[in-house]
């Protein structure tokens, strides 16, 4: 086994709190995925407005050149992701989790707020896309730990038995975002002329956006701790391991469910408007679907892992059911680009990811150790989302433009299914607690 060991001190008390042992409140489960919504719902408005943002901060001459920099700048935040999984991992495994979440929500707020109002091109030049790269990268580098810090502090506050449906309200909040994304987007587009999207209505969900930060802050503060360390003097140092093959194989485990969120969710309505040609507002219901399933399948499907003394059967199922299903849905969408299509297609592969994501979380989560759990869950997070999530719309783009192959999507859905595939059949199931 490949390890790599980091100094340590014992944790006095690793028992865990009073108010893990009884039914969690609301309190702790909107306290947990506040901070995740916010970094998914700015996510989905900055993927669902990628072609006015281009326009407004790249002006480049050519429309996919002015969408691939918007893509890539939407990318480049997730460059940050790693070392902020590895920073405030470690952060959060010695500070405690409550201490963490709330620095994690102040920062994807602030930056947050640099992109809802941040001039355009032309009206302070150069800077003005460096804003929105600068902005990127907070929110990369907050984001990079949010969501390991999240799922473990929901996963140690649960009772006995309840552990997935804890979880799952992690991936559900994800779907709530994207779901608030889409209709603001929905609803813009409607309420407004092309002009005034373009002049001001695209930051409007942003701003919106905004509102989440203080009230997370505030909520997360006067959390319990789950994870309490005292500290004295003659406390005794031991060694810490990195569990390196565990890491990279968790890393590989959640290729899938990365590549289906940011593909099926968020490149798909500007794939719908440039390669299908299907009106922009009716692109962004995909989007409201998707987010509507994840926001009440999931929590089903939590409860349904917890029944399960093992996890990795239903993962073997919806993960070859999954790769089965990727190239008739895009042969659809392409070949009858309807509304009824588009979403059926959109359906299936949600609801395949919904029924993977609390199970898969449980697996990964629960084959670390306590001390080691959110390092280890953000560096495979972080590093999983940033080279197959944040830059795929830019991939998948550019392969569309250089080969002309409008089932690039495709493609790149099967083969993240394929590793993520062979990475679970390697990863031995435990529970270390």
């Amino acid at each position: 086994m490949n390890t790599l060991s980091v100094p340590a001190t014992v944790p006095v008390n690793t028992a865990l709190p009073q108010h893990a042992k009884a039914a969690p409140s609301r309190r702790v489960i909107v306290a947990a995925v506040l901070g995740n919504a916010l970094e998914l719902f700015d996510f989905t408005v900055y993927s669902f407005f990628a072609v006015i943002i281009g326009k407004l901060f790249f002006p480049v001459v050519g429309e996919y050149s002015q969408l691939m920099l918007s893509f890539a700048t939407f990318g480049i935040g997730f460059l940050a992701r790693p070392l902020g999984g590895i920073v405030l991992g470690i952060y959060a495994d010695r500070a405690g989790r409550k201490a963490a979440m709330t620095l994690t929500i102040l920062l994807m707020a602030s930056g947050t707020a640099i992109i809802g109002l941040a001039p355009t091109y032309a009206q302070i030049g150069l800077a003005a896309p460096l804003l929105i790269v600068i902005a990127r990268l907070i929110q990369g580098f907050s984001a990079g730990a949010e969501t390991g810090i999240a799922m473990t502090f929901l996963m140690e506050s649960a009772p006995p038995g309840k552990r997935g449906y804890l979880l799952s309200w992690q991936v559900a909040s994800q779907g709530a975002a994207a779901l608030a994304g889409a209709a603001c987007g929905v609803l813009l587009t409607h309420m407004l002329s092309p002009a005034a999207l373009e002049s001001w209505g695209w930051r409007v969900p942003f701003l919106l956006g905004l509102l989440i930060g203080p009230v997370g802050m505030y909520i997360r503060n006067n959390l319990e701790e789950t994870h309490t360390e005292q500290r004295r003097s003659n406390v005794v140092p031991k060694r810490l391991q990195y569990d390196i093959r565990r890491i990279i194989l968790g890393t590989l485990i959640m290729l899938n469910s990365t590549a289906t969120m940011y593909i099926m969710v968020y490149f798909l309505p500007s794939y719908l408007v440039r390669v299908a040609h299907m009106p922009a507002s009716m692109s962004l219901y995909s989007g409201c679907l998707a987010g509507l399933i994840l926001t009440i399948g999931t929590p089903l499907c939590g409860k349904l892992a917890d029944r399960l003394s093992k996890r990795k059967p239903i993962l073997y199922v919806t993960g070859l059911f999954g790769m089965a299903a990727i190239f008739p849905v895009f042969i659809t969408i392409l070949k009858t680009p309807e509304l009824t299509t588009v979403l059926s297609g959109v359906a299936l592969m949600i609801i395949v990811m919904a029924l993977q994501g609390p199970a898969g979380s449980l697996i990964l989560l629960e084959g670390f150790p306590r001390e080691m759990r959110v390092r280890s869950m953000a560096i495979m997070y972080s590093i999983s989302v940033s080279i197959f999530g944040g830059f795929s719309p830019f991939l998948v783009t550019w392969i569309i433009k250089e080969t002309n192959n409008p089932y690039a999507p495709a493609w790149y859905l099967f083969g993240c299914a394929l590793v993520s595939l062979i990475a679970l059949i390697l990863f031995e199931e435990k529970k270390v607690d």
